[in-house]
């Protein structure tokens, strides 16, 4: 005689936007809130609990990027909603195949594909009956409206896709399909949180602090991230930036692209690296981005090192732990093309460091703000061909900073673009004097130093070290 399995533990309190969300039947949801309200959890929950209890549907799980979604959306399924399930064997991960997508398997038959819209090839060859979409402010209307084709697995009464986001600008699509009635917006609040708040409305220990990082915050990252408004920076400097135009899909860089790098020192402050590949019309893509605090230049300059040169003739080493760029029986060699300037802000110490570990010269960047932010301004604006003439790939961070992260401040230039603002000061002659707020500006010196050394520069000088 068999025993029955015990029933799967699932502990989570919903509460208020995260509790509407268990009872809505719209097509359409939007939860929207503030940073650390639980949005995605509650998402999450939903489409684990939809699986466990509806044998035999599809549900999705996406992002702009399989990458993001690895590392963040899938740890906290991992870890906080399906642990228990996945622990006892109840659902199992299977890794994908050349004929199907990544995903987790229930033991009734459920399954809950993961991909990102990068990578829509294997995630849209599919129907399904449930759909969440996380930092759904990531996503174009042709991401969300594709997504909604895909909704006709029939085997729920209801199908629906949900998508959960912190705060954008009040032009976001999102926000718009909201308020004209295309989707329903379940506005969540930090009281929705029970391991921010308690019952009573107290803040938990845990939550005392997180709100103490969030209230440190500045403009409209505040708005933002801690009450929860779809606000626009006052005094943006690049209201000229779009997300829907400005940020290109992942895509292949042509070896005949002239390579440039820009780099803005920081260790308590982040280090940023740009990379930048130029195409034959001259528009910018920046491709490859470090942002990160807490790191050595000369350790930032072995972290680059790898990212940019691989090993021609290798040692044929069976070790596990063999690393090549350790290896002096490898020969190393750059698998893409030099830049043709390596642009660095003006500390002497740290150029020379980076030149000695990274073996190429840099040029001091072109330190004048007024006429940098003019000339990226220019690029930023849609050329006769219906392009700008500078891209940001969304790929483009190598890593994401957990340190930046858990303070909720920028961790890359996409971050920090739509934060930088003017700082209106006293003139000399009694007037008033615009300049740039020098707060989580890193990423943008770096963006001006490549345009202003690209338009407004000479011609750059060249030594291989």
């Amino acid at each position: 005689m068999t025993t029955a399995a015990p029933p799967v533990i699932v502990r989570y309190e919903p509460r208020g936007a995260a509790r509407q969300l268990f009872k809505t039947r719209d097509s359409e949801v939007v939860m929207a809130g503030p940073a650390g309200t639980g949005k995605s959890l509650a998402a999450l929950f939903r489409v684990h609990l939809a699986a466990l209890n509806n044998p035999n549907i599809r549900c999705l799980i996406v992002r702009k990027t399989a990458v993001s979604l690895t590392s963040t959306t899938l740890v906290t399924f991992d870890k906080k909603v399906a642990a228990d399930a996945l622990a006892r064997g109840i659902v199992t991960w299977f890794g994908g195949s050349a004929r199907e997508a990544a995903g987790y398997r229930y033991s009734n038959g459920s399954v809950i594909v993961v991909g990102g819209m990068d990578k829509p090839e294997k995630i849209m060859s599919a129907e399904y009956d449930l759909v969440f979409a996380d930092e759904a402010t990531e996503l174009t209307v042709d991401d969300w409206e594709a997504i909604a084709t895909r909704l006709r697995n029939g085997i729920l009464s209801w199908q629906q896709q949900i998508a959960a986001c912190n705060p954008g600008p009040p032009s976001h699509w999102l926000k718009q399909r909201c308020d004209t009635g295309e989707a329903l917006m379940l506005t969540s609040r930090h009281r929705d949180n029970p391991a921010y708040m308690n019952a009573d409305g107290a803040p938990t220990d845990k939550g005392r602090d997180y709100f103490s990082k969030l209230d440190k915050l500045t403009g409209v990252r505040k708005a933002r991230l801690r009450d929860g408004i779809w606000a626009a920076a006052e005094g943006q400097i690049y209201d000229g930036w779009d997300d829907t135009i400005h940020l290109a899909d992942p895509r292949p860089i042509p070896d005949s692209w002239t390579r440039w790098w820009t780099v803005d020192f920081g260790f308590t402050n982040p280090f940023v690296l740009q990379c930048w590949a130029e195409d034959g019309d001259g528009r910018l893509w920046l491709y490859r981005e470090i942002y990160y605090t807490q790191r050595l230049v000369e350790d930032h300059a072995r972290h680059i090192l790898r990212l940019v040169r691989r090993c021609a003739d290798c040692c044929d080493s069976k070790a596990d732990d063999h690393d090549c760029h350790a290896c002096k029986e490898c020969k190393l060699e750059w698998a893409e093309p030099r830049p043709r300037a390596l642009i660095c802000d003006h500390d002497a110490e740290d150029r020379a460091t980076l030149e000695r570990h990274l073996g190429l010269s840099t040029q001091a960047a072109h330190k004048s703000v007024s006429d940098g932010i003019q000339a990226v301004k220019s690029r930023l604006k849609v050329a006769g061909d219906g392009k700008p003439r500078l891209l940001v790939m969304r790929n483009a961070l190598v890593e994401r900073d957990p340190a930046l992260e858990e303070a909720s401040k920028p961790i890359g230039t996409v971050d920090e673009i739509t934060g930088y603002v003017w700082a209106v000061k006293p003139g000399n002659a009694g007037g008033l004097k615009e300049e740039p707020l020098k707060k989580d500006d890193h990423a943008m010196d770096a963006m001006r130093y490549m345009v202003a050394a690209k338009d407004l520069g000479g011609r750059p000088r060249v030594r291989w070290m």
